[in-house]
């Protein structure tokens, strides 16, 4: 494959890409009122974002191997004890703001 041939290979799955993803995230602001979603859809929706992050950083986390079972190391570690420090951090402000405040 020549070069400027590689560049439209390129160029055109982007391009299709773009395409996709445009339709897929604006579909429902177009037709969304055409095709409402049912009561059941919209509260499995509402765990999408959750679902997502978990995806992007439980695997990042906890890395392993196929065949291999998940182990702890220093990024795994860290996390849990930012994860403990920040909620600790929030109760202790928030019951501050709470004695200062009437």
């Amino acid at each position: 494959m020549s070069d400027w041939q590689y560049d439209w290979y390129v160029l055109g799955a982007i391009a299709l890409l773009l395409l996709c993803s445009l339709l897929t995230r604006s579909g429902y602001f177009m037709f969304g009122d055409l095709l409402p979603l049912t009561e059941r859809m919209r509260r499995a929706l509402r765990f999408a974002p959750v679902a997502a992050l978990a995806a992007i950083i439980i695997p990042e986390l906890l890395p392993w191997a196929y065949g291999d079972t998940p182990r702890l190391d220093i990024k795994a570690l860290a996390s849990l004890v930012a994860a403990v420090w920040v909620i600790v951090a929030g109760m202790v402000a928030f019951w501050l703001i709470r004695a200062v405040m009437p």
